[in-house]
Order: C-alpha cells, then structure tokens, then sequence
C-alpha cells in the first residue's frame, strides 16, 4: 500500500527518472549526437553535419544493413516455422520427457554466441559439409541462436490457449490439419508476430557468432559497426549504429501494430 500511495509514487519516479536517464538515455544520446557529428573537442561536439548519413547511404555501410535485414527475415522466418512446429509438437508430451526436450532447445541460448560462432566455424570447414564463406552459415548461426527464443515464446502462448476451442471443433469434426489452420493458429497470431519480432531484433543485434564466421561478402551492420570502431572512425560508427537502432525500432513498431491487430481479432 505504501508503494502505491502518492508521495511513494512521487518519490519512485523521482529516482526512477534520473537512473533511466543515465544508463540509457546518456549512452543513446551520445551515440546519436556523434553520428552528426564533425568535430568533439569539447563537452558538445561542434560542426553539426549530415555527411556521415550520406556516406552510408552510398558505401559499404549500405550493403551492411541489407546483409542484416536479410540475415534477420531469412532468420526469424525459419526460427518462426520450426520453433511453432516444435512447440505444436511437443504440446502434448509428459512432462518429463518436453523438460528434457525444452533444455535442448534452450542450450543455444545458454551459452556465449562466440561459442557458437566456433562450433559452427569447426563443423562446417570440412567437407562434406562445407559452408565456411558462405551466406549460409551466418544464416545458420542467427538461426541457432534465436531459434531457443521462438520455440519459448510459442510455447508460452499455446500454453494460454483455451484448449476447448481446439476441443469443440476436433467434436465437430474439424480434421487436425483443419483444426490446426481455422482454431490454433489464428488464436496464436500475437504470439507468433511476438515470437518473430524478439528473433529479428536478437538477430539485428548479434556480434559474437557472426564476427567469427561471417563471409567477405556478407558482412552484417553490427561487424561492419565493430570494424568502424576498430579502425577509429567514431562518428561513422555511431551513424552506422542509430541506423541500426532507428530501423529496428520501426520494424518492431509495424510488427506490434499487427500483434495488437491480431490480438483484438
């Protein structure tokens, strides 16, 4: 009761505010001030410009975030269909048995994306399985890593269900496969556009694993961000980097407009 009182209230938002602020407005707020950014000198920087945005429309930087958006939709699309095939699939195991099975799915996602990155990097090097500079085996490596996330997220949206639906048609003679289209499915819709707008933001996002395995074409705006950095070109790095948080943001924000759709339906 005493949290929810008003000088409680007033006083959580007083810290709340200033520690939000700090930890993640700041660090966002430089980034994006840098990227227009000419010259920092000082506490501000000076020579505000919008050169840097023009240079990675035109550069490699371009091709960086098509590599990502692609890496991300091809991605999230496959982790989509076999995380809700795995999830539909296991529904129905005892309990022992889906716990053993929900830590497999799990283990990805456990460990270092750098361990990943290696294990793929070793595995497929040799023949007869050799995709090491190829396009494929970063598509492979976001799946590995996202997949454990998609799986979790339908899981939990079957498990919200209301199983008499599924029942009342399977008693009016719906097929499964009927069953599965016309019933579950669209009552899992939010889940499902949840599920694929985590794995497509985790994989816009992820370093570890593709900075090991990643082909000289194919290279993904978080390496191509990292080697910015690396070489001391800060202001492209950080344009790079808003690039990637702005586009992301506005995928995320069409994919919630169709979950709330969906939701309401």
């Amino acid at each position: 009761m005493l949290v929810w009182s008003k000088p409680w209230r007033i006083a959580t938002w007083a810290v709340a505010v200033p520690l939000f602020l700090i930890i993640y407005g700041l660090p966002i707020g430089v980034i994006v001030l840098a990227s227009f950014s000419g010259q920092w000198n000082d506490i501000l920087p000076s020579n505000m410009t919008l050169t840097h945005y023009a240079k990675a429309f035109r550069t490699d930087s371009f091709d960086a975030l098509k590599a990502s958006l692609l890496t991300g939709v091809i991605a999230s699309g496959a982790a989509l269909v076999c995380g809700t095939w795995a999830a539909l699939a296991l529904r129905n195991f005892k309990a022992m048995p889906k716990r053993v099975l929900d830590l497999l799915f799990f283990i990805p996602s456990a460990v270092p994306s750098v361990s990943v990155g290696l294990a793929l990097l070793v595995a497929f090097s040799q023949p007869p399985f050799l995709l090491n500079g190829t396009t494929w085996i970063v598509l492979i490596a976001h799946f590995v890593l996202i997949s454990a996330f998609t799986y979790g997220n339908v899981t939990a949206g079957l498990a919200r269900i209301p199983i008499d639906c599924e029942q009342v048609a399977e008693s009016l003679g719906a097929r499964p496969f009927y069953r599965l289209r016309r019933v579950t499915l669209p009552l899992l819709l939010p889940y499902l556009v949840a599920a694929f707008s985590l794995s497509f933001a985790l994989s816009m996002g992820e370093l570890g694993a593709t900075v090991m395995i990643y082909p000289p074409g194919w290279v993904t705006l978080p390496v191509r961000i990292f080697a910015l950095s690396d070489r001391g070109a800060i202001f492209d790095a950080a344009t790079m980097a808003t690039i990637l948080g702005v586009g992301t943001l506005i995928v995320l924000a069409i994919l919630s407009k169709v979950s709330n759709r969906a939701a309401v339906r």
